[in-house]
């Protein structure tokens, strides 16, 4: 162990150039996003820990210090990128003193020391004698660059939030051989080291990190990367990253890349790059994401697809790409302040990410439909067998470990700041600690929306404190001390600018009342149906909670949808739903439409969960979008 001094807390994302500024002096303290932080503690950890050794992915290090090493474990050659994932999480845990955690990271970190190559170079597949690739000998496949981003972000995380900086100068070390090594040509695959290096910028103050960050950037679609097995699009490497029209190929390397881009543009204020991003988002907000956040519909290269290509059974929807878009979002909403990043940010969190992982924290989902048939077999992820439902591990596990340190740091997600004042980003119970205003927040939010914010601290002059309307919320109301308030609200975000003073409280009520929503008419999978929702919770119906017909025979009324009843159930919110029941009027594949269009005349109720929960209790027939008349 080396010498520690424990710096102040800062978050994943230290950028400070932007339209605001992220807080990390943020502590969640209750709800559900603080349930789901101990249960990734207490229960997603300890098991990817156990499924990593298992996996071999420490034993791919350490046989490396053996004159004669084993032969590699696994298909992939970025299997290491697993276990910095996973050190980035336990980076924000380690704080609770569990010694199994410790000990692993530790251990591990220890390794990374001791098989890190003179030059610097790290990579357990390559560095083995006996593999058949040299290191850099394959830029398309190889993930070297992949990896360092990882490993650089873990080596922040632990240098930030722990004080430790043995891994940074691992990935230093790394860094600084990239920077020689690609100084003039060369890119990865698979973009993620754009965002990393942009951070290690930010750790250490040396631009060549910045700049060798915005070259990758601007190398890709320009003919240095090596087309194999898929074209050019599927690595956003077809044309160059600006003249880009819209979002496409492989979904996780293409909202990495734009979150690596926008990293870029907030450090340079590259206009360029501004205007891209700022189209390609609105593009894949307007075309081309689930109503969920998740992002990718196809399974065959797990690419985005077409506008409008979103069909529900066969949705990849890939977790990794749910918290790539999150990771996107909040960058953009760092460059521009803009609450509509935060809108899709919640929507991907509380549906698209969070149905990656089952309700006792140690089993995934790879990818995430929105629709599952009655006599669906197919088995989640890439490999022929395994469970039909959530698993325990993958042979390509990137979700799980991503899953680890995305929720690990959602606390450095909630708030951000300006000169003049605080921004609430997301509601949950939590206190947050500027160097200006002190908050203490209470709320039950996602399943209610009344949140209360008291005033704790508070400097001596007119300050501003700014919350976030969400963009479903309606007839919302603010009060202060109990007396209503005339606020600005502006573009998503009501602002209260005033002499506060520790005891002042605030209560913001975002009505939730059930929403029915249709889908663009050019979105043909989900055409003449609906989809439920309340507050930022998709909803979702299983046969377990429609006894009375099959769910596909289901019909639901937009009016009988937005008057369902709200039921408690084990902590969760469920909908009561009257709905009608209508099976199919012929045996036909493509019957006569016949000329009348009534209404089923069968009545039965159905009881809608929120679509993050589904599949804890056994594969059974699951819909989002139900029919309607």
């Amino acid at each position: 162990m080396t010498s520690k001094q424990v710096k102040p807390l800062t978050g994943a994302v230290r950028a400070v150039s932007g339209a605001v500024r992220p807080v990390s002096g943020v502590r969640i303290t209750g709800g559900l996003l603080h349930h789901w932080q101990r249960r990734n503690s207490t229960a997603t950890i300890p098991h990817t820990i156990e499924q990593l050794r298992a996996a071999g992915n420490v034993a791919n290090l350490s046989r490396l210090l053996e004159d004669d090493p084993a032969p590699y474990r696994g298909r992939y050659p970025f299997l290491d990128t697993d276990l910095y994932k996973t050190l980035e999480g336990l980076a924000y845990e380690l704080g609770d003193g569990d010694p199994a955690t410790r000990e692993f990271f530790d251990e591990v970190v220890g390794l990374l020391e001791r098989v890190q190559a003179e030059d610097g170079y790290l990579n357990s597949f390559f560095q083995d004698p006996a593999s058949a690739k040299k290191p850099w000998e394959d830029l398309t496949w190889g993930h070297e660059l992949y990896n360092l981003g990882h490993l650089i972000q873990a080596a922040v995380a632990a240098n930030r939030r722990m004080g430790d900086d043995r891994l940074l100068r691992v990935a230093v070390r790394f860094a600084d051989l990239v920077l020689d090594r690609f100084r003039e040509r060369g890119v990865c695959g698979h973009p993620e080291v754009e965002m990393a290096l942009v951070e290690l910028f930010r750790e250490t103050g040396e631009r060549g990190y910045l700049a060798m960050a915005a070259a990758f950037v601007d190398r890709r679609g320009t003919g240095q990367l090596e087309h194999r097995t898929f074209s050019g699009e599927y690595f956003q490497d077809h044309v160059p990253f600006r003249e880009l029209p819209s979002v496409t190929g492989h979904a996780v390397r293409m909202a990495y890349l734009a979150a690596g881009a926008t990293d870029v543009l907030l450090e340079t204020g590259d206009r360029s790059l501004l205007e891209a991003l700022e189209r390609l988002w609105d593009d894949m907000v307007a075309t081309k994401l689930y109503i969920t956040g998740g992002l990718g519909s196809r399974h065959s290269d797990e690419a985005i697809g077409d506008r409008y290509e979103l069909p529900s059974e066969r949705a990849y929807s890939e977790t990794c790409a749910a918290i790539a878009v999150m990771q996107w979002a909040w960058r953009m909403f760092l460059a521009t302040g803009g609450a509509k990043y935060l809108d899709v940010f919640e929507r991907v969190l509380y549906n698209a990410y969070a149905v990656g992982l089952s309700a006792d924290g140690r089993a995934f989902f790879y990818d995430n439909p929105l629709q599952r048939r009655p006599d669906h077999e197919q088995r989640s992820g890439a490999e022929p067998d395994g469970e039909p439902l959530r698993r325990a591990w993958f042979g390509c596990p990137c979700c799980p470990p991503n899953i680890v340190r995305w929720m690990a740091q959602l606390a450095d997600y909630v708030a951000a700041e300006r000169d003049d004042a605080v921004l609430v980003a997301a509601y949950t119970e939590a206190t947050i600690r500027t160097d200006e205003l002190d908050l203490a927040m209470e709320s039950a939010y996602p399943w209610d929306g009344d949140v209360r914010i008291a005033v704790e601290r508070a400097p001596d002059r007119p300050y501003g404190l700014v919350l976030r309307i969400p963009g479903w919320a309606r007839d919302v109301t603010i009060t202060v001390n109990g007396e209503p308030c005339d606020v600005r609200e502006s573009g998503g975000w009501a602002t209260l600018h005033r002499d506060w003073s520790a005891g002042d409280e605030v209560r913001l009520t975002l009505p939730m009342p059930v929403r029915a929503h249709g889908s663009h008419p050019y979105l043909d999978a989900t055409r003449g149906a609906a989809g439920l929702a309340r507050g930022p919770l998709v909803y979702c119906v299983e046969q377990h909670d429609s006894p009375e017909a099959p769910v596909d025979d289901l019909v639901v009324r937009a009016h009988d949808a937005v008057g369902a009843n709200t039921e408690r159930r084990d902590e969760t919110v469920v909908l009561r739903v009257d709905a009608g029941a209508a099976p199919p009027r012929s045996a036909e594949l493509y019957p006569e439409l016949p000329l009348d269009d009534a209404l089923p005349e069968t009545r039965v109720a159905a009881t809608f969960v929120p679509y993050f929960l589904w599949g804890n209790r056994g594969p059974q027939a699951m819909r989002v979008w139900v029919r309607t008349p």
